[in-house]
């Protein structure tokens, strides 16, 4: 990762919301909570200061995935009689994940108090097509909109996919709700092999709590839409957040590692290793081919709330110094 001279955080403010953008660790959102009342309460797993001065975008609260997500196996595909061929870029990994996107440093090119938009122009070295992608971040009141965009500046086809991913804190009592069709089952490298309809999908519908739960792996017919609820503990308020996307962001990766204090909920474009899956509908892998010279888009939005009966009681902030990263690390506009 390419160290910037330009300040490694940037802060957005509206009304209660914080966004701090890393815009050198690949385009990564390092925090994103709400100064409520005399507490500050985490969205997402937040970056540590630690994992901020490495550079480490697994690290941040959520990262954008581009221009493919999820793994590819091997790294090798073939696309449109072309051989495609990429190194690992995870240590102990041997198939190429996430993309390119979130191993690079990304540039500001407009900021403002509550919006901000990177960019990021791809020569074709580790991916073998070039391209431009940006991201636009709105801030309000009520939460998050991030939109993405990847344009081809090669001269031929390239196959395309994006998503984000965002890191949760697993606070206990945490429940998930999302619609969805289809399960891709796995092997032993997370590789798709077969699509099911496990209990699981019925139980997701309905609201299913973490607690227990191990999983990785992408699900196919999303309804667009997936819910975490936190309830109330001790000091903390019970809160929500609900994760809204459109197409092409069609299938939802749900990240649920064993005995971590976090999970990830993913609004992705394609299946895992889509260029290799055989046999299957787009509808079941995803993905899509980018012209010379157009465009491929996609949104997210993150709708954050307290529950309302902590929130009347909630005691207000008083006038206080900033308690931001400082002017070394950040800049605020």
């Amino acid at each position: 990762m390419r160290r910037r001279s330009e300040p490694l955080l940037l802060t957005l403010r509206c009304g209660e919301q914080r966004v701090e953008l890393a815009p050198a660790v690949g385009g990564a959102i390092a925090r994103f909570y709400a100064q409520h009342g005399l507490q500050q309460y985490d969205w997402m797993r937040p970056a540590s200061m630690a994992a901020l001065l490495a550079y480490n975008p697994e690290a941040m609260a959520s990262f954008p995935l581009l221009p493919f997500c999820n793994r590819l196996r091997d790294g090798s595909a073939t696309f449109q009689g072309r051989t495609l061929k990429l190194a690992p870029n995870v240590g102990g990994a041997r198939h190429p994940l996430h993309g390119t996107g979130w191993q690079q440093a990304w540039t500001v090119s407009a900021a403002g108090p509550a919006s901000a938009h990177l960019a990021l122009v791809d020569a074709g070295g580790t991916w073998p097509y070039r391209f431009r992608a940006s991201q636009q971040f709105e801030l309000d009141a009520d939460g998050l909109t991030l939109s993405m965009q990847i344009d081809n500046l090669d001269s031929v086809p390239m196959p395309v996919g994006c998503g984000q991913h965002p890191y949760f804190p697993r606070r206990p009592g945490t429940r998930v709700r999302a619609t969805l069709q289809q399960m891709w089952e796995t092997d032993a490298e997370r590789l798709p092999t077969t699509l099911s309809r496990p209990a699981l999908i019925a139980q997701l519908a309905r609201s299913h709590p973490l607690a227990g739960l191990v999983l990785d792996n992408n699900f196919t017919g999303w309804g667009h839409s997936a819910h975490i609820e936190w309830p109330s503990h001790a000091s903390t308020p019970g809160a929500s957040l609900t994760l809204r996307a459109a197409s092409p962001l069609d299938f939802l990766v749900l990240y649920v590692p064993d005995q971590k204090d976090y999970f990830c909920v993913e609004p992705v474009s394609n299946c895992t290793d889509w260029l290799n899956v055989r046999n299957h509908t787009l509808a079941q892998t995803g993905g899509a081919v980018l012209a010379p010279g157009a465009s491929y888009r996609c949104q997210v939005r993150y709708d954050v709330a307290f529950d309302a009966a902590r929130v009347a009681t909630e005691p207000r902030e008083r006038p206080r110094a900033d308690t931001g990263t400082g002017k070394a690390m950040g800049a605020t506009y």
